[in-house]
């Protein structure tokens, strides 16, 4: 919730859109266990979940009933920060990445961005982090070499003196991150809810995306994630100049992007051939009742 990642729900419920569908909306947070156990938390501990979406997609292979419903972000922007006399991705051979889980986009898109300026997965030692958060703090105590980082704290390092050596958009230019997700069941019995809570995530990209919305925009990022006013406009304009569809228009899932994780998890060996179809880990219906094409 301190991520960028948490802006969609977070303006969300501070504009009201929550409040307006006539929902009783609150957030649980952490879920103990990291990313691998959102979709464990759907069994009685919350309604909704967010979700990056190989977790998902690994769940409802292993037998969950999970399905997403609402996008929430689809081309992250991580940077790859490292230490300041890390001049090149040459200098990372032999060193420390702090990395996420192995199975995440995150550590996907890292991998790949490395491969593509030529350092092997053999070049350098890993360290599984969970968080940006936790990431940031390995680099700031010197113990991690690099890390891939998310808003706002890869502007901040770089302020800091840290050194950008790629993005993850330049290896994955298109991919769907993370997602609202729900039990296929659950949703069911609540369909006049989850299109309620669609319809309300959905105003909430239309009102990030307004441009006389961004000081309200910027002052929510300052106050969920401790960073400045100056790295809040810094963010919004990474991601809106130019338009780098990071975020959905209206909450819609591009299930091309997601055939593309699915593609990606393929290659590193996380899932099995034959790959599964992507239509099968998505339930449109109630986008198409929230009115979101």
């Amino acid at each position: 919730m301190r991520s960028i990642f948490s802006l969609p729900v977070s303006v969300a419920e501070r504009e009201g859109f929550f409040r307006r569908e006539g929902l009783d909306f609150s957030v649980v947070i952490p879920i103990p266990g990291g990313s691998d156990k959102m979709i464990d938390a759907l069994n009685g501990d919350v309604d909704v979940t967010h979700v990056a979406t190989p977790f998902l997609i690994r769940a409802a292979l292993a037998g969950s009933d999970a399905v997403a419903v609402a996008a929430e972000f689809n081309n992250p922007i991580y940077s790859l920060v490292a230490k300041p006399e890390i001049k090149s991705f040459a200098d990372l051979k032999g060193k420390l990445i702090g990395l996420a889980d192995e199975a995440g986009t995150i550590t996907m898109s890292t991998r790949r961005l490395l491969a593509l300026r030529g350092v092997r997965k053999e070049d350098f030692r890993v360290k599984i982090i969970e968080g940006t958060p936790a990431r940031y703090t390995c680099l700031k105590r010197a113990e991690c070499d690099a890390v891939p980082l998310g808003q706002p704290q890869d502007l901040l390092a770089l302020k800091e003196g840290y050194r950008l050596l790629g993005l993850s958009n330049e290896a994955v230019p298109e991919f769907l991150y993370t997602v609202t997700a729900v039990r296929r069941p659950w949703a069911e019995a609540n369909k006049d809810a989850v299109v309620r809570y669609v319809r309300a995530l959905g105003a909430a990209f239309k009102f990030i995306r307004y441009p006389a919305n961004r000081p309200t925009v910027a002052k929510t990022i300052v106050e969920t994630t401790g960073s400045s006013a100056e790295i809040a406009e810094q963010t919004l304009k990474l991601f809106f100049e130019p338009e780098r569809n990071v975020l959905p228009k209206q909450a819609e899932i591009n299930v091309k992007g997601l055939a593309q994780v699915i593609a990606f998890m393929g290659e590193a060996g996380t899932i099995k051939e034959p790959l599964p179809l992507p239509r099968g880990f998505v339930d449109l219906q109630y986008l198409q009742m929230a009115g979101v094409k």
